[in-house]
């Protein structure tokens, strides 16, 4: 090769192993407006954590977050997107727990890798999930409910949001570990499910924080226990299940690939958002608490995580398709 091409050869190398390098730089980014894909309907606890999250994040980086909607598939079908985007950093996926950990071993295939396909940025805020009664039936905690339960077995019926879903596996999770026997009953939605105990259809449920702790402050629902394993500040009143105890997180992740410095940058600035007193109240009123999470403790997190609940679901039987 002549001396003269083989330079330019090598400078053309050089540059394009600069390349990357120079465009992961923390402070050319963003440049354009983000994209936070919410794979859920609006209006739910996950999407309003995404829209206030978005609108904090968008004033501290100075570039517009724009939620984006895709539901369908219990979550699937924006996951998936996400999933196929480009790892430019200006598409994230906000989504919650259940969707990410619980599908994958719900489904007998699902159209991405949870592990392989995402770079976690970060857990936004955990929502507590609470044992609650209609105010008639006659339990006052959980041992009166599992020894009524044992008196009536099969007797007694409790609702859930769907085959699969965490009220669902919550209370598989009860009848393995206290030996009784319940009859689940499965809505199409946790709000269905709550509606019909708080009218009586059926005597007990587990539900998110948001969705039930409003009827137990009107005195239509009874709470026998937070599924957790130490008090939540919500309610610090209320009494811990910690045989029960899950994590029910909103969390942050990007397509696989992202620059680090990119996810670093947005895990800076979404950890300042949320020390602040005003979103800390919001999140408050939302029946949610923000968290300490890092990528790293994120992505730590999520293979015990995803063996765990394919063991759950395993257990139940649950499952679709």
């Amino acid at each position: 090769m002549k001396p003269l091409l083989r330079r330019s050869v090598f400078a053309l190398l050089a540059l394009g192993g600069l390349a990357p390098l120079a465009w992961a730089q923390p402070a050319t980014w963003p440049t354009k407006p983000i994209t936070f894909v919410v794979p859920q309907n609006p209006g739910g606890a996950n999407d309003v954590i995404a829209r206030a999250v978005a609108q904090s994040l968008g004033t501290s980086l100075g570039q517009p977050v724009i939620v984006e909607n895709r539901p369908g598939a219990n979550g699937n079908v924006g996951t998936s997107q996400v999933a196929r985007s480009a790892a430019d950093g200006y598409t994230f996926l906000v989504t919650a727990q259940s969707a990410y950990t619980i599908n994958p071993a719900l489904y007998s295939r699902v159209p991405f890798d949870p592990i392989k396909d995402f770079t976690p940025v970060m857990q936004l805020a955990v929502a507590p999930y609470l044992l609650v009664v209609n105010p008639n039936f006659p339990a006052k905690t959980l041992d009166e409910l599992v020894a009524y339960a044992k008196a009536h077995p099969g007797k007694v019926e409790y609702a859930s949001a769907g085959n699969g879903t965490l009220n669902h596996l919550l209370g598989e999770m009860l009848k393995k570990q206290r030996g009784v026997d319940l009859l689940h009953v499965p809505y199409k939605g946790a709000a269905a499910a709550a509606t019909d105990v708080v009218a009586g259809q059926l005597p007990v449920t587990f539900g998110s924080f948001p969705g039930v702790m409003p009827f137990v402050t009107s005195g239509k629902l009874r709470v026998l226990g937070v599924a957790s394993d130490k008090p939540t500040p919500l309610a610090p009143e209320v009494a811990v299940l910690k045989e029960l105890a899950v994590t029910s997180w909103y969390g942050l992740l990007a397509p696989a690939g992202t620059p680090q410095p990119v996810v670093d940058k947005v895990y800076k600035a979404i950890t300042q958002v949320l020390a602040t007193p005003a979103m800390q109240e919001r999140l408050k009123t939302l029946g949610a608490e923000p968290v300490q999470s890092s990528p790293a403790s994120f992505a730590a997190s999520l293979p015990a995580e995803l063996a765990h609940w394919k063991k759950v679901v395993d257990a139940s039987g649950a499952h679709i398709d």
